[in-house]
């Protein structure tokens, strides 16, 4: 794709309102080797080389990730030895069905996350990700299983419902917004004196 075409294309991407239409957007105009059905891409930029880059079903992309898909060490080592010939080092990214990956995050080129995967939020993927696992760090290290995962989720969800009485978060209005603070402030005091 064109620099100019693509810088276009990002600046249209920047300012449409919602990662479900932006998705919809890039999957229309085919900007990526392919986007699988209810996937959700946050990022308001479009990578270079995007179409390198193929996501399946159900892929949930957190805002500020990137995907490495080349590097430009062959800028230096050409200027070094002129005439040397070195080209750009290039590869694909493949990320599998049933993938969350959080804010911040970098991907490399030339790995492939697996399916029912979770990625915590600023983490460095620079190798294949094993299926049914969650993974954060720098680099990304094994956290759990992702059976393990939903059902500490599941508890949590149950809990929630519980102590503040809502099925669901759809907006923060400020009375639940105390009550969270209210509940961090007396989570935090146990575990001080705990520890203490």
């Amino acid at each position: 794709m064109k620099k100019m075409k693509r810088n276009l294309l990002s600046a249209i991407i920047a300012v449409i309102p919602g990662a479900g239409r932006r998705t919809r957007f890039m999957k229309k105009h085919h900007l990526y080797g392919s986007i699988g059905d209810k996937c959700m891409i946050q990022k308001r930029k479009l990578p270079l080389y995007s179409n390198l880059i193929y996501l399946h079903d159900n892929v949930k992309i957190a805002s500020n990730v990137g995907f490495v898909t080349h590097d430009v060490i062959h800028t230096m080592l050409n200027a070094k030895e002129p005439g040397s010939g070195h080209i750009e080092r290039v590869g694909c990214i493949e990320v599998m069905d049933n993938v969350f990956i959080g804010s911040g995050t970098r991907i490399l080129y030339d790995t492939r996350i697996g399916s029912n995967v979770i990625i915590g939020s600023d983490s460095l993927v620079n190798k294949d990700i094993p299926d049914n696992s969650v993974y954060a760090g720098v680099p990304a290290r094994f956290i759990c299983t992702f059976d393990e995962y939903v059902e500490k989720s599941k508890a949590y969800s149950e809990d929630f419902r519980t102590k503040f009485g809502t099925p669901k978060i759809k907006d923060m209005d400020d009375a639940l917004a105390k009550q969270l603070y209210r509940d961090f402030v007396s989570r935090r005091a146990q575990t001080e004196e705990k520890e203490g």
